[in-house]
């Protein structure tokens, strides 16, 4: 009996090749997301605190302020993060007035309410009040088309922690360079 390709079951005929498929959970840690586009990042704050846990949250604007935040006009030097009652606040932080925007134009250091949940708010905030600890954002970033602030609680650093980063820091950057040449 001969068999031709035309004859050949109907799902052997088409059948596509084999593809692994991607596991969508198995991101490098250090890999960048393709929806997330960072506004502003606080780098003051990783070396003045010890970052001991982070929570990205969600935060109320207005239209003004999100046109500003797109040209990327935000300062987070000397923001915090306030908790009062059952709200997180954003205080500080400088976002500069949209210049297209003339009657309806924002406050540019306006408090801002930060949007948690309320188990959430009542951790970070049993932690702050408990341990002296403070509430700093590290970054503000668009994810999927929203503004979010990732909110860090630190603890300050004294002068000698920063001295040994800096010392820590130098010795590894003379290591990487002897393994260079090496």
């Amino acid at each position: 009996m001969n068999i031709s390709v035309g004859d050949a079951h109907p799902t052997l005929r088409h059948a596509p090749p084999f593809v692994a498929k991607k596991d969508k959970k198995s991101k490098k840690a250090g890999s960048d997301d393709k929806n997330e586009r960072v506004i502003a990042d606080n780098r003051k704050a990783r070396h003045n605190y010890l970052v001991l846990d982070t929570l990205e949250c969600g935060i109320v604007l207005v239209g003004s302020e999100v046109k500003s935040l797109r040209g990327g006009l935000l300062s987070l030097d000397e923001a915090y993060g306030r908790v009062e009652g059952d709200e997180v606040w954003l205080v500080g932080a400088n976002i500069a007035e949209y210049s297209y925007s003339h009657d309806l134009n924002h406050q540019p250091k306006r408090r801002r309410k930060l949007l948690l949940h309320l188990r959430e708010i009542r951790k970070f905030a049993g932690q702050a009040y408990e341990r002296g600890l403070t509430l700093v954002p590290l970054k503000m970033y668009f994810k999927q088309g929203r503004a979010k602030v990732l909110l860090g609680i630190c603890r300050g650093k004294q002068k000698h922690d920063k001295r040994d980063a800096m010392k820590h820091r130098e010795s590894q950057r003379d290591i990487d360079r002897a393994m260079r040449r090496r």
